[in-house]
């Protein structure tokens, strides 16, 4: 094949990538956003922050309405600026942290979603940390400005702290669940809490 074969080959597959990391960005920033409106607005059949963030109290996440505006915002806004390819390694990366709490929440009941388990939020923060290390592709906003706000110390920046975030707020839930335990020891089982939201 001549090198202008070669050429245009690699043109074509480097266009066939960016248009299928436009879908992915688009269909998983979709997704978040639309659970992230769930809790901070109650749209799509949502709690809002008032139910949301009784929730949060009942699964260990306190203060509950501060949680939820968290997790809302990591979803939503990580959502958006997934779908339009701006801030790429940051979006990725708070969408990752949220997801990550609600992992936690899930693994008590395996991994299959079908019995509870973790598999749907897990899913969703690979995808939007997958997104977030392999760049968002030309087809998006960082690639018009340069890649400004993509840069690999954006990457490490935003990993960093979402992982470091996201941590802290689990091994708080942590620590909240043994103290709830030990009291539920001495004081006898709690009434009955608020459903759960789903994830």
């Amino acid at each position: 094949m001549a090198p202008h074969g070669f050429a245009l080959t690699r043109t074509r597959l480097s266009i066939r990538k960016d248009v299928g990391l436009l879908a992915l960005r688009v269909g998983t920033g979709g997704v978040l956003f639309a659970h992230g409106a769930q809790k901070l607005f109650g749209w799509f059949g949502g709690h809002g922050l008032a139910g949301t963030g009784a929730a949060m109290e009942h699964m260990g996440y306190r203060p509950g309405r501060q949680s939820a505006i968290a997790a809302g915002a990591g979803e939503a806004g990580g959502g958006v600026l997934l779908a339009l390819g701006l801030a790429t390694p940051a979006a990725g990366a708070a969408a990752a942290g949220a997801m990550a709490g609600a992992v936690a929440v899930h693994a008590p009941a395996g991994f299959f979603a079908q019995s509870g388990g973790f598999e749907y939020p897990a899913f969703l923060g690979f995808v939007a940390a997958g997104i977030g290390l392999a760049g968002p592709g030309r087809f998006s906003v960082d690639h018009v400005t340069c890649h400004l706000l993509d840069r690999p110390w954006v990457v490490g920046l935003a990993f960093t702290g979402s992982a470091a975030a996201a941590a802290a707020v689990i091994g708080r839930r942590q620590a909240v669940a043994r103290a709830a335990a030990a009291d539920s020891a001495t004081t006898g089982p709690e009434a009955a809490a608020p459903e759960a939201v789903q994830e």
